[in-house]
């Protein structure tokens, strides 16, 4: 039965946003091809623009998707079979393996995706720039801000990935137990990055992507039921604390909240609750690593009950730690904040003073503005003008590019 062509569209909308990338991992372990997959899915979501007015939306929106994606392909290789007769028994294997049923697989099909993204015959960079591309369906110039990098060397790094894919013949498939722990640890900083995108975006109108935060927990769920490593948990329970703070980020016109200032009562207790145990069983386990670390220093300020009540002794002690196993000026920078809220601004001020010296937090805005608050509460008010006009020339994203400019206009000319 057809539906209004309006709602129907509507449909189709909602469906890509919240299912397309599902749709092309199947596509692509079906196929066995990234362009194939794309080209399909792109031809499916035409179809469902042209069927679902006329014939209303299916029950299950993602498997007439997958069907119709993948007859599409094998129509389109029957067709350019008049040129290329591989392409005709490529179809006739495609079109024979459409009719059997799917086994049920326990793995997710993103999971077994981001697997083969970030295969070891692979670049670093190349994984991470493909899993965000083809999973998350993060756009290349989002993925170059994350790179600090030009939106054309990301989209060359994502074709070279893809090419070496399917040169190499990289299996599509959720490496065996014994080869997990070797490629574990870019399958974390993926799910780590596709995390930081939705809850703190990279540039835009919104502070948060809450598609993404789902997105990155899910992966991780599923990852931890896969691989109960100590650092699996390290990375879920973090994603799951600072989620349990995101509704507390902004306020209802969605401006940025300081933590200090954020109602704790928005704070979701089942998810702070869900984190701390994760990071109690990972430190247990003494083969911790940096995730589980930053997951305990969150977990410090989640489990306080007033920004008062804080024990930032307890935080600097944490990132001694995180610093001694894995150097990060980043991580110094976040120490010196910890720092001057246990010994004062002036000691933290010294730090950061340190940090930008040596130039490598020199284009970052959170150093700047978290000089010109420090020099704010030693009353340095024309030095914390000029820091945070600074942070202003640097950041991108629009809610905290608000927050600082009312920072610089409540110091007054």
């Amino acid at each position: 039965m057809g539906c209004g062509g309006q709602s129907a569209t509507a449909a189709v909308e909602t469906v890509y946003r919240a299912e397309s990338r599902r749709v092309l991992a199947t596509l692509i372990r079906l196929l066995g091809d990234f362009d194939r997959a794309e080209e399909a899915l792109h031809d499916a979501f035409a179809a469902a623009l042209q069927q679902w007015p006329r014939d209303g939306v299916p029950g299950n929106p993602r498997a007439w998707l997958v069907s119709a994606g993948r007859f599409k392909a094998i129509d389109a290789l029957r067709r350019r079979a008049r040129f290329d007769a591989s392409l005709r028994l490529l179809a006739e294997q495609l079109e024979g393996e459409a009719h059997e049923a799917e086994p049920d697989e326990v793995e997710d099909d993103r999971l077994r995706l981001i697997f083969t993204c970030c295969h070891p015959a692979l670049p670093a960079d190349a994984r991470v720039a493909l899993t965000l591309r083809e999973v998350c369906d993060l756009a290349t110039e989002e993925i170059a801000r994350a790179f600090l990098a030009a939106p054309a060397t990301i989209a060359q790094r994502i074709v070279r990935a893809k090419a070496r894919i399917r040169d190499a013949r990289i299996p599509y498939r959720v490496p065996e137990r014994e080869e997990l722990p070797a490629r574990l640890d870019s399958v974390l900083r993926v799910i780590y990055l596709v995390f930081n995108e939705g809850y703190s975006a990279s540039a835009g109108t919104s502070l948060t992507r809450a598609d993404l935060c789902a997105e990155a927990i899910r992966l991780g769920r599923l990852l931890l039921e896969l691989l109960p490593d100590p650092e699996v948990m390290g990375l879920l329970a973090l994603m799951l604390l600072h989620d349990a703070r995101r509704a507390a980020r902004t306020d209802a016109a969605g401006e940025l909240v300081r933590l200090e200032d954020q109602d704790r009562s928005a704070w979701d207790r089942r998810l702070i609750a869900e984190g701390s145990m994760l990071v109690r069983r990972a430190l247990a386990s003494r083969n911790f690593g940096l995730y589980a670390l930053q997951a305990a220093i969150v977990a410090v300020h989640a489990e306080a009950l007033s920004a008062s009540q804080t024990d930032w002794a307890q935080i600097v002690r944490l990132y001694d730690v995180l610093l001694g196993l894995g150097p990060s000026p980043v991580v110094e920078l976040n120490r010196a904040v910890a720092v001057a809220m246990r010994d004062g601004p002036a000691a933290g001020l010294r730090l950061v003073d340190d940090l930008l010296a040596r130039g490598e937090l020199r284009d970052y805005h959170l150093s700047h503005a978290a000089r010109a608050d420090l020099l704010r509460r030693l009353a340095r008010i024309d030095e914390a003008r000029s820091a945070y006009r600074v942070a202003l020339q640097l950041v991108r994203l629009e809610p905290e590019r608000r927050f600082l400019q009312q920072r610089l206009d409540e110091l007054g000319d």
